[in-house]
């Protein structure tokens, strides 16, 4: 091949045919690639109904002082109680530091909603759900909650006071979209 021929094969700049076919090439592979592992990697993402799940939204206009609403999310209880000023001073009086999972009532509410107090309904013995949110049940020897299935008494910031329980009832990740609407989750 002469000297010309040479050159018009490789073009100006000494890239050739071979190379454009090699690029292109490789670009199809990459766009074939991703089109196959998209549908994977999007089947790993949660499905509909569990996003609905993630979080749920309570209106606490109705809910009067001293009163307990029981909502459910992620399939699991959840105590929204709305304690009186006296039910607050009650348990702020108390000695925290020396209680089994000490924790302040200060630190199991929202800071500037003391009045509202957000639990998972879980005993954290066995998983049983205990009394407390209806009028009429057993609240247990510090008015709080109960677990009649082994004898585990909360009081009213959910904190373990007696019984085989060995933690207080958890505090779920919430926050207050305005005054009266609380997001859970």
């Amino acid at each position: 091949m002469d000297s010309t021929k040479k050159q018009h094969a490789a073009g100006a700049d000494g890239e050739t045919r071979r190379d454009f076919l090699y690029l292109t090439a490789g670009a199809m592979g990459a766009v074939a690639a991703g089109t196959a592992v998209w549908p994977l990697v999007d089947s790993m993402s949660p499905a509909a109904d569990t996003l609905a799940l993630a979080s749920t939204e309570v209106d606490v206009t109705s809910i009067q002082a001293g009163q307990t609403i029981t909502v459910v999310w992620r399939g699991k209880p959840v105590f929204v109680h709305r304690r009186s000023a006296e039910e607050i001073a009650e348990v702020r009086a108390e000695a925290w530091q020396e209680l089994r999972d000490p924790q302040s009532d200060q630190s199991r509410v929202k800071s500037g909603h003391d009045e509202w107090l957000v639990l998972v309904g879980v005993c954290t013995h066995l998983g049983c759900i205990p009394m407390g949110s209806k009028t009429a049940d057993v609240k247990g020897d510090y008015n709080g909650w109960f677990c009649p299935c082994h004898g585990s008494h909360y009081d009213k910031s959910g904190r373990i006071r007696k019984g085989p329980a060995p933690k207080n009832l958890a505090v779920p990740p919430y926050e207050f979209v305005s005054d009266t609407l609380i997001r859970i989750g």
